[in-house]
């Protein structure tokens, strides 16, 4: 469940508000252990990723490097090249 949950900091193109709000969802969702919320807490659930997306927002924006971006697809390259020595795909 949690797998999409990935780092957001430093990567050029800098993260957009989407990746920021599916990885709140992620956690939240972790952290419940409620894929789909019913209805009696679905106010509360989604009131949980949009804080969380507010929060993570700020932290992202205040955290400072020195370090170069790192690149989104070569990073994603090397992710597929994990998993597929990994699994075997």
């Amino acid at each position: 469940m949690c797998r999409n949950i990935k780092t957001l900091f430093n990567f050029d193109p800098p993260v957009t508000p989407e990746e920021i709000q599916a990885a709140s969802l992620q956690f939240v969702r972790k952290i419940t252990g409620l894929n789909k919320p019913s209805k009696a807490n679905e106010a509360s659930f989604l009131a949980a990723v949009d804080e969380i997306s507010e929060i993570s927002t700020r932290l992202l924006r205040s955290l400072e490097t020195t370090a170069t971006p790192k690149n989104r697809e070569e990073e994603a390259a090397k992710a597929k090249a994990r998993a597929a020595e990994r699994f075997g795909t």
